[in-house]
């Protein structure tokens, strides 16, 4: 992620200006159309330039950048689970509980863990989400961010590594 002059970030995907679900196709296409619109070579011709206030140069390494990082699978999950961490840390949270607070109710296959709102309903997740998330019984000193299905608040879920994850699992 970059830091812009108004203290906002930009991301990679932000930079290529494509969705964070985008193609390795769509990915391809705005970088190739981005460092067409920054290359140094290239502007030396333009009447207006893309951005004032900014240096054509670091503009153009800003997309290399982006591309360099989006282009390869392994460095673009890598970079997804930075900016989803970074997402969860700037997320207001209403209350932080530990995941022994949580009820287990077995659910098929998995588990699926609950823990009341104040608003009366419910933030929910599985056993499988957690996975999927990189939880599994070894871990210990992480959080994860839940929403409440009805209304807008967040808590975070504090696994301790005093916590039995055997049973969440």
């Amino acid at each position: 992620m970059l830091r812009v002059e108004n203290q906002s970030l930009r991301t990679h995907y932000d930079i290529l200006s494509v969705n964070e679900d985008a193609s390795y196709d769509q990915i391809r296409e705005n970088y190739k159309i981005a460092v067409l619109r920054s290359h140094p070579d290239k502007l030396c011709a333009s009447p207006v330039p893309i951005h004032p206030t900014k240096n054509r140069q670091e503009i153009f390494l800003n997309v290399q950048k982006a591309w360099e990082v989006l282009s390869d699978p392994k460095s673009r999950q890598d970079y997804d689970d930075l900016l989803q961490a970074s997402r969860n840390e700037a997320e207001v949270v209403d209350n932080e509980i530990k995941l022994g607070e949580m009820v287990v109710q077995v659910d098929g296959d998995g588990k699926e863990l609950s823990y009341q709102c104040r608003c009366g309903d419910h933030f929910f997740i599985s056993s499988v989400e957690l996975q999927e998330l990189g939880f599994s019984v070894k871990t210990s000193g992480a959080s994860v961010i839940l929403p409440c299905d009805s209304c807008s608040l967040k808590i975070s879920v504090v696994i301790d590594v005093k916590d039995d994850l055997s049973m969440y699992f």
